[in-house]
């Protein structure tokens, strides 16, 4: 292998090849992916996604697909559908069927009783209160719980019987013996086992004791046999415990290896704060287009391809950061810029009359798909007498370097003619309600031989033909770039009042009225759009704003 390309490997792949030189695990490279089914998964997990199943497809491996549904309290299985639906549409397979933690349950209880065995494990019958105060804190040991000399006997029956349901929440709990005076926290004696009387999902009510994550995880990981064990940076505190459990029962030694999660501005990503955000009606639901959730991205308009294309533009790091939501932006105009369609939409329309243009005459022109995609090819668009603009597009008082159309200017409307202002019309408290142009019969584009050099290009659509639409401009949800950041108030306090305006008055392009559900679609100078799959109607499709054509806060920020 080159020197350049050793030094273009990350961190993981650095270890990888390492194990791989040395024979590790019969060179073999196994990865998982373990979301919790108590929401939807929004971009941090998708680069969690991107990173366990690019890895092991590069060198071979196999990534598992396992849901850790240790907490039946706040689980569900729509989540467990929605969370299938998303890693597919990411383009990523998992091996086999999907795994549960639910599936170990046995294994995982049978453990447990090996370390009670071995003296490493006991049942506490302590309030979470008191085990609370006697954890200590960082710079001062823990206290011994009075239960911790129990006989491996007393321990195994009083397992038992919370196994049996004999006791009620919150009075037992089992604890692994380790250190109460570690450094690390979390080695203090940890929870193994609580006890929870509620329905599982899958298990029914097998079973009223669960296990803790920090038990059924690396376990779960050694059962599967997992060669790399792929997580986000906050559980580096977790990898001793981690370690310390497989040690002790002998099992197979997968290795816990940390990254840097995917941290974005002007968002949250805390599962807890979108709950909020669904629950109280600030969104529209998980999928609500201005929320972070791979589903909602989706329904924005955003592609597989970009959000995989964001995932390697981040990177793997060891340190936290903050990435800039104008990452993703700039992923996603990347990839619509080569396939999306351009089209014409006018958002606030304005009448348009061309006095010398024939009455009752209809003209099909031609205009290209996508000027970056040569095998689009072309379409023809119908052209008359009156056609509709944006009402920005045009400007009684004009400053000099206004390239639109206005009094004394000549503009030209794309694919179609180049035009000149003749007069507007107002209405009784002096909106504008009309503007009357005049063309150039020999300026139609492709066919120009007017000589006359127009500054400007606008889109339009023909009045006669176009088709009302609807148009759901999202923007951001929040108007401060770390929401939840300030301390002492409250995330809900910097929403974007503005995340959201429904035009319901747009006038599309007659050939619009066939898009379906996904399809995408840059409105030729407004950005990009894609056929809402809640509010669409066959025939009459709702279109959401994806992106600006340009990142429009970097400006602002400028500013």
């Amino acid at each position: 292998m080159s020197e350049t390309t050793e030094k273009s490997l990350n961190f993981i792949e650095q270890i990888i090849e390492e194990d791989l030189k040395n024979g590790k695990h019969d060179k073999r490279i196994h990865t998982r992916f373990p979301p919790e089914p108590n929401g939807f998964l929004h971009i941090g997990h998708a680069k969690a996604i991107y990173v366990n199943f690019m890895i092991a497809q590069k060198y071979g491996g196999k990534t598992n697909l396992r849901f850790d549904d240790t907490n039946p309290v706040k689980e569900d299985t729509k989540y467990v559908e929605a969370i299938k639906r998303d890693i597919q549409w990411l383009g990523f397979e998992w091996e086999g069927e999907p795994l549960y933690t639910s599936d170990y349950f046995g294994k995982l209880y049978a453990f447990a009783q090996d370390l009670i065995k071995k003296g490493l494990a006991y049942v506490d019958d302590q309030s979470a209160e008191e085990i609370a105060q006697q954890k200590g804190t960082p710079t001062e040991p823990g206290k011994e719980s009075p239960h911790r000399s129990r006989s491996v006997d007393e321990n195994l029956d009083l397992l038992e019987r919370m196994k049996n349901g004999e006791f009620d929440e919150g009075s037992h709990v089992l604890r692994a013996k380790i250190d109460m005076a570690h450094s690390n926290m979390h080695m203090r004696d940890p929870l193994m086992y609580r006890i929870k009387k509620v329905t599982h999902h899958r298990t029914g009510d097998d079973w009223c004791i669960y296990p803790m994550y920090d038990f059924a995880h690396g376990q779960s990981d050694s059962i599967e046999e997992i060669t790399h064990s792929l997580c986000s940076l906050e559980f580096e505190v977790h990898r001793p415990l981690y370690n310390w459990f497989i040690e002790k029962l002998e099992i197979f030694p997968s290795r816990q290896i940390e990254f840097a999660r995917l941290n974005l501005n002007f968002t949250v990503m805390s599962k807890r704060k979108l709950l909020r955000l669904v629950e109280e009606n600030v969104v529209d639901g998980w999928d609500d287009p201005r929320m972070p959730t791979i589903s909602a991205l989706r329904r924005r308009g955003y592609t597989p391809e970009s959000i995989r294309d964001f995932a390697e533009r981040v990177g793997l790091a060891k340190r936290n950061n903050i990435i800039d939501l104008g990452l993703l932006e700039f992923s996603i105009r990347d990839h619509l810029n080569k396939i999306a369609p351009r089209v014409m939409a006018v958002l606030r329309p304005l009448k348009v009359v061309i006095t010398n243009y024939p009455e009752g005459k209809t003209e099909m022109l031609t205009t290209e798909n996508n000027p970056e995609d040569e095998s689009a090819g072309t379409r023809e668009l119908p052209f008359g007498r009156e056609i509709y603009i944006e009402q920005e597009d045009f400007m009684e008082d004009a400053p000099k370097k206004f390239f639109r159309l206005a009094p004394g200017k000549i503009v030209r409307l794309k694919s179609a003619y180049i035009i000149e202002y003749v007069d507007h019309k107002k209405d009784a408290v002096g909106n504008i309600t009309e503007v009357h142009v005049k063309y150039f019969e020999n300026s139609r584009s492709g066919q120009d031989t007017s000589g006359i050099k127009a500054k400007g290009t606008l889109h339009w659509v023909s009045a006669e033909h176009a088709q009302d639409a609807e148009v759901r401009m999202y923007d951001r949800l929040f108007n401060d770039e770390a929401p939840d950041g300030h301390k002492g108030r409250d995330f809900m306090e910097f929403l974007n009042p503005d995340s959201l305006e429904i035009i319901t008055n747009a006038k599309v392009e007659p050939s619009l009225v066939e898009a379906k559900e996904g399809d995408r679609f840059q409105f030729q100078r407004l950005g990009y759009f894609c056929v809402d799959n809640t509010y669409s109607e066959p025939g009459k499709p709702v279109f959401n704003r994806t992106v600006t054509l340009k990142d429009a806060w970097a400006k602002m920020q400028k500013r």
